[in-house]
């Protein structure tokens, strides 16, 4: 017997977009790159680093050969705010730059953002970095384990209480150290021992209190150890002595979060956190002599340096209707900043010696309040704006801004978006740094009643446009940004192991600008992926008491800077990947004449005693540009319970000898006498690496 139909309902199709496509965001100067891209790109030395990529993007430059700082549209390290799980990194860098603390095997996702910063974003002016731990399988217990050039890693995630409670621990440590002891050892007779490392482990609780709560528990802990030894006996027949040495070097972060998202109802829900972070440096030295004629004698000095944060938070996002999203939070930080002391002891048979000097800690109060409106319009305009308001209470000064954001998408005909954003930024912190490496002796300090806050403020607008049904994605960006209230070192001037505070060694009042345009285009989809970025920006920096007050290009100003990565998924079992990059060479400071010095004797005779160096300038002069290709090629094979792969990369395939630094020395032996040159100091040659993982 046939039914007869009493109703008929038309076919229902649903659908959805694997992404987003960028036409639809508010948001411009965003980057969101998928953590599996970045395993696949070639690796360092066989480490996948996250900042070594985003350095490919249009934008943000590098600082110099192999290291991982960014400069982000103009700005300096530190006016970058790098999360993790929402929680501030005060130094991202191992090995002098040469990798970043971020470890590929504890990341879910990695967002960047250069400019038109939503209102929730603040305490810094130059790009916010955005990277989300895995929370960690609730239903099936995975691992991996990684053996690479320079380091050993391991990862593991599963079910505590099934569906309830899961968690994630990985772990990562270079053994370096295991090689330079025994060489060092060797190559002084046993009298030294020269060991380094450095080490990451990051963990994650997820916890499901209910079907609308959930209670995250992180935790990332970080070191770099530098550490030399010596023993060493000498004397004659009557006396011996024995002398012992210690050197040390540490630094390193801590952090711990504890995040409770709540579900309110359909239309509003918040996130409340708690979190801890630290920065700490630390470099001293013992000494001890031994005679067995009863003399002796010890020493010690020391120097210390951080900053560290407790902190709370609480969020909230509410949608009073489907296409309007509403967002408000507050947040109080209590900064505890310690610029450097140092300290000296001495004891020997007749005299004792114990005195600290340098800058006193600093305690401070920073508090925000925000809120934000995205709201669609239209079907062509979406809006949101925002207001960031933060104030920072130190003892005798008190500095407060309100700061306006917006950003607005107009869809044009063919689905074209124009987009423009204006945001102002205020930062309570600087870094005091005097190297062209990312190195532990930077200084972070407070904004003090002699030393203002930076502030910036920048405007943008592009189009944004994607192709082929979101298989092709790509953008044209021009941005302007002023800053003020920058500082550095006066002409010659350096903190560690000064007897003077900071505040006496620093100019301020600098100023800044940078401009210019950025195109990316980005291929999302397919067995070829990856993309290819261009910039064209100027930056410069202008100090009352530097330059003789005159504008001068900012050390990583760069005019041309051009980032290309690429991924070929040849098959199931072979991948192949590639990344070039070139760069405008970065300004340096020269002398352009040099003339003898003569002093007088209590003879009243002269003789030549130095020479003077004529500079013009500050930073007039470029080095060469800097470029170079990076090629991997990896393995997969599938087994019944386990995947392995072997991935092997080759680091500046071309073998380019790119500047790292240059140095004014003499040419002997040619017929032109002892004449001055102009040479370079280059790093990394062409460097081989491999690296083997196993996953469980």
């Amino acid at each position: 017997m046939d039914l007869i139909p009493a109703v008929e309902l038309k076919e229902v199709v649903v659908s959805a977009e694997k992404v987003n496509r960028i036409e639809e965001s508010t948001q411009m100067s965003t980057i969101s790159v998928p953590i599996e891209q970045i395993r696949r790109l070639p690796a360092a030395l066989g480490e996948v680093d996250v900042l070594r990529t985003l350095q490919l993007l249009p934008g943000v430059q590098k600082r110099n050969e192999g290291s991982t700082g960014l400069y982000v549209r103009g700005g300096s390290p530190d006016q970058n705010l790098m999360l993790l799980d929402g929680v501030p990194l005060y130094n991202v860098s191992h090995l002098g730059g040469m990798f970043s603390v971020f470890n590929s095997d504890a990341i879910s996702q990695v967002s960047l953002i250069k400019g038109g910063y939503p209102a929730r974003y603040g305490g810094r002016l130059s790009s916010v970095l955005d990277v989300r731990m895995r929370d960690g399988n609730l239903k099936e217990w995975h691992g991996q384990a990684s053996i690479g050039l320079v380091s050993t890693r391991l990862a593991l995630e599963g079910p505590i209480r099934k569906d309830r409670t899961s968690f994630m621990v990985s772990g990562r440590r270079t053994y370096l150290d295991l090689f330079s002891r025994p060489i060092s050892k060797m190559a002084t007779n046993g009298v030294a021992s020269v060991g380094y490392h450095f080490y990451d482990l990051n963990a994650k609780v997820n916890h499901i209190l209910s079907n609308r709560s959930r209670l995250y528990l992180s935790f990332y802990g970080g070191d770099d150890k530098f550490i030399a030894r010596t023993k060493d006996t000498f004397g004659d027949a009557q006396t011996q002595y024995t002398s012992k040495g210690k050197s040390r070097l540490l630094w390193g972060n801590l952090l711990t979060s504890l995040r409770w998202n709540h579900i309110l109802n359909e239309k509003l829900f918040f996130n409340s956190t708690l979190h801890y972070s630290r920065y700490r440096y630390l470099v001293d030295m013992a000494f001890e002599q031994s005679g067995t004629d009863g003399s002796g004698e010890k020493a010690y000095f020391g120097y210390f340096s951080g900053i560290e944060d407790w902190s709370g938070k609480w969020e909230a996002e509410y949608y009073p209707l489907p296409r309007h999203s509403v967002r408000f939070g507050a947040q109080g930080i209590y900064h505890t900043f310690r610029p450097g002391v140092s300290a000296f002891r001495a004891n020997d048979q007749t005299e004792r010696t114990d005195t600290s000097f340098g800058s006193s800690n600093v305690r401070a109060w920073e508090t925000a309040v925000y809120a934000e409106d995205d709201w669609e319009i239209t079907s062509r305009l979406k809006a949101n704006a925002g207001l960031h308001f933060s104030t920072f209470l130190l003892p005798g000064q008190t500095y407060n801004s309100l700061q306006p954001r917006l950003a607005l998408r107009y869809l044009l005909p063919g689905q074209i978006a124009l987009k423009a954003s204006y945001a102002t930024m205020q930062q309570y912190l600087h870094l005091l740094t005097n190297s062209d490496t990312d190195l532990p002796t930077d200084l972070w300090v407070p904004a003090t009643e002699r030393v203002k806050p930076q502030w910036s403020e920048q405007t943008a607008v592009g189009v944004a446009k994607s192709l082929r049904d979101n298989t092709y994605e790509v953008s044209l960006e021009g941005y302007y940004r002023g800053m003020k209230n920058l500082i550095d070192y006066q002409e010659g001037a350096t903190f560690p192991g000064s007897t003077t505070d900071w505040q006496e060694n620093v100019t301020t009042g600098g100023k800044g600008e940078s401009y210019g345009a950025e195109v990316l285009l980005q291929k999302k989809q397919g067995k070829l992926g990856g993309w290819v970025g261009y910039t064209l920006s100027w930056t410069n920096r202008q100090f009352a008491d530097l330059n003789n007050g005159r504008p001068y290009p900012f050390r990583y100003d760069r005019r041309h800077d051009v980032g290309v990565a690429l991924t070929y998924q040849r098959n199931a079992k072979v991948s192949f990947s590639a990344s070039w990059m070139y760069g405008t060479g970065n300004a340096i400071t020269l002398g352009v004449a040099r003339y003898p010095a003569y002093s007088e004797n209590r003879r009243r005779s002269f003789y030549w005693q130095n020479d003077i160096e004529v500079y013009e300038g500050r930073n007039g002069y470029r080095m060469r540009s800097y470029h170079k290709l990076d090629f991997g090629v990896s393995f997969h094979k599938k087994k019944k319970r386990t995947e392995r792969d072997w991935n092997i990369s080759v680091y500046n395939a071309y073998n380019r000898q790119n500047p790292f630094y240059y140095f004014v020395d003499y040419d002997y032996g040619r017929g032109t006498g002892d004449q001055r040159v102009l040479k370079q100091m280059s790093l990394f040659p062409l460097i081989p690496a491999a690296s083997y993982t196993v996953k469980f």
